[in-house]
């Protein structure tokens, strides 16, 4: 008897390594979606930067100028443990490599330049959850927000944006 793979599906408990990056638009635009407490989005938002994974560089490297990128805030507050489980912020990837920029107190982050969208306005994930590609269908849901950056479709962009009340600028 063969044994057909796919009638077995993954084990949901299983963490996943986070997807590849979709293909890029035929302009080479690509998605990204950015994971950080709203009181961290509204510091970057107020100065123009993005910043992800304790300031890291390397997942900022990932981007490129044009690149749609939003925030997503599992909570208000850093270390807080009130969820909010919301998206906060949604811009495009400016030009210009990531950048060092002393914080104070030892902490000299990487950051990278967006221009975000005026009048986004929060978006809950829990009704967005059926129709994002990246959540359908997935009990455990907010497995890819561990990564703290991943990439998701064009798709899934225009709904976050759409639910942020914001088009999409080209």
């Amino acid at each position: 008897m063969t044994v057909q793979p796919s009638l077995f599906p993954l084990d949901p408990l299983q963490p996943r390594s986070p997807a590849p990056a979709p293909a890029a638009l035929p302009g080479g635009q690509r998605f990204w979606v950015g994971v950080v407490s709203a009181e961290h989005v509204r510091r970057g938002v107020a100065g123009g930067f993005a910043q992800v994974c304790h300031g890291k560089g390397g997942p900022l490297r990932r981007l490129r100028a044009g690149d749609g990128f939003a925030y997503y805030s599992p909570t208000d507050q850093f270390r807080g443990k009130e969820p909010l489980q919301a998206f906060t912020a949604i811009g495009t990837v400016l030009p210009g490599e990531p950048y060092l920029f002393d914080m104070g107190d030892g902490f000299v982050p990487y950051r990278r330049n967006i221009g975000w969208q005026a009048g986004a306005t929060p978006a809950p994930i829990r009704p967005l959850l059926p129709v994002l590609e990246f959540t359908a269908g997935r009990t455990h849901w907010g497995a890819p927000f561990r990564y703290g950056l991943f990439p998701v479709s064009a798709a899934d962009f225009a709904t976050i944006a759409e639910a942020m009340g914001v088009g999409l600028s080209g």
